[in-house]
């Protein structure tokens, strides 16, 4: 008879589990009959002592099967996702899945993606910042909008990877959320069972990511692919650059205005840079077309609008007013504005972006806890960026919030979260490496 405690006990002195065992446990989880402090005492063992891969691909299926798997077999065309590790100004899907889907090369994106949650931000909170937005749909009403525009985001099902809500919750309070084979397990069950063809897999690196160190990142990106791999999915993962913002705006709404210049050819080149190459890598690993191909493909909808008109198409399916996609003055402002001036003259030679994550989840654009409501319009708009040169007294920032404290709050800690000095950092790469994708 197994038990619980045994197979704890085996993993405490650092021996692999068998496929029995992990399967018995997950099933434990899925079912309530294994308590919360067994689950705990596992999860610490497992944050200490590791896991092999294999143990790790056989975690990720078993907690893939432990709830609904999608059917996309009625969508036409090779389904492709795409999922983010988690950064502070991330708004890439809303770019890129237009993108994709604008390019018109038989390649659909059927994306469940989720909120946030801590310093990091979530595409559904961005998505529902537009008015009328429902990103709550039915399985029909999510493939008849895949079919009819090439794409559709909604909100990731609790049905999906079902043991894994229960193992976050407590990796969340058990300290145990950062540990490789959690983290990818993790995401990947997810991925599985949403039912995609082909996987890119954007692993964000640095102080605003949960993985800070390359070599980290590395080994999570290189994990993860042989995960998807493994389950007879094409997956390729890029590792990016995150020890600054993503762009120039963080906040739901305001990123949702960043992405729609970034779909009219006028937005931050280094955001705009990074989304051209995740959408050409979605083509590209559906085998839409060589790689240069694919690079021409994703910047002509940039250049002729045709890819601002799909996120307009999406906002429109989901039930929201797509002139907000066209005229983001709509938005509106929040109540209490507040800048934040150089100090000294000099070149901006860091911005934090963990801190800064944190000062607007302090302004109201994020969540502390899963059942905190947020404030749509809150959040930060930078107007330099680290490397530029800027003059005492010079504004830095602008963050929008509702409340005076909290834009007091919020402007010392991005103070603090912002170093200038005599001479300019260098240069960081936009993106580290890539494991089967192309740059």
């Amino acid at each position: 008879m197994m038990r619980m405690y045994d197979i704890i006990q085996k993993k405490q002195r650092g021996i692999a589990l068998s496929e029995n065992e992990i399967s018995f446990f997950i099933k434990g989880v899925s079912d309530g009959s294994i308590p919360d402090y067994q689950i705990s005492a596992l999860l610490m063992a497992i944050y200490f002592r590791g896991m092999t891969d294999e143990e790790t691909i056989t975690l990720t299926e078993c907690m893939a099967n432990s709830g609904d798997r999608a059917d996309l077999s009625s969508i036409k065309g090779k389904k492709v996702d795409k999922h983010s590790t988690g950064g502070v100004g991330d708004k890439t899907s809303l770019i890129i899945a237009p993108m994709v889907a604008a390019a018109d090369m038989g390649v659909s994106i059927a994306k469940m993606s989720g909120r946030g949650l801590g310093h990091t931000g979530g595409t559904i909170d961005k998505l529902e910042s537009i008015p009328g937005v429902n990103t709550n749909q039915s399985c029909d009403d999510f493939t008849r909008i895949v079919n009819e525009t090439g794409l559709c985001i909604i909100g990731q099902s609790g049905s999906f990877a079902a043991a894994d809500k229960k193992l976050y919750a407590l990796r969340d309070v058990t300290a145990t959320v950062n540990c490789l084979p959690l983290i990818a397990s993790s995401v990947m069950s997810k991925k599985l069972a949403a039912g995609s063809d082909c996987i890119v897999i954007d692993v964000k690196c640095g102080s605003g990511a949960f993985v800070k160190t390359f070599e980290e990142a590395a080994e999570l990106a290189q994990l993860m692919v042989k995960i998807g791999v493994g389950a007879g999915k094409k997956t390729i993962a890029l590792i990016t650059n995150m020890d600054v913002p993503l762009g120039r705006s963080i906040g739901n709404s305001l990123e949702v205005m960043e992405a729609a210049d970034v779909l009219s050819g006028d937005g931050d080149e280094d955001l705009t840079e990074l989304c051209i190459i995740l959408a050409a890598n979605m083509l590209y690993v559906a085998n839409a077309a060589p790689y240069d191909e694919c690079i021409k493909a994703v910047t002509k909808t940039l250049n002729d609008g045709s890819a601002k008109r799909k996120l307009a198409e999406l906002v429109s399916s989901l039930g929201g007013n797509s002139d907000y996609i066209y005229n983001p003055s709509l938005f509106g402002e929040s109540k209490v504005s507040a800048f934040l001036a150089a100090e000294r003259s000099g070149y901006i030679y860091r911005i934090n972006a963990e801190s800064v994550g944190k000062a607007a989840m302090i302004l109201g654009a994020g969540r502390s806890k899963k059942e905190d409501s947020i404030d749509h319009n809150a959040g930060i708009i930078f107007h330099h960026k680290v490397g530029d040169y800027v003059k005492e007294g010079e504004v830095l920032a602008t963050l929008y919030t509702s409340k005076i404290d909290m834009a007091q709050n919020g402007i010392e800690l991005l103070f603090r979260a912002i170093k200038i000095k005599d001479s300019p950092p260098k240069n960081k790469k936009l993106i580290y490496r890539t494991i089967g994708g192309r740059v």
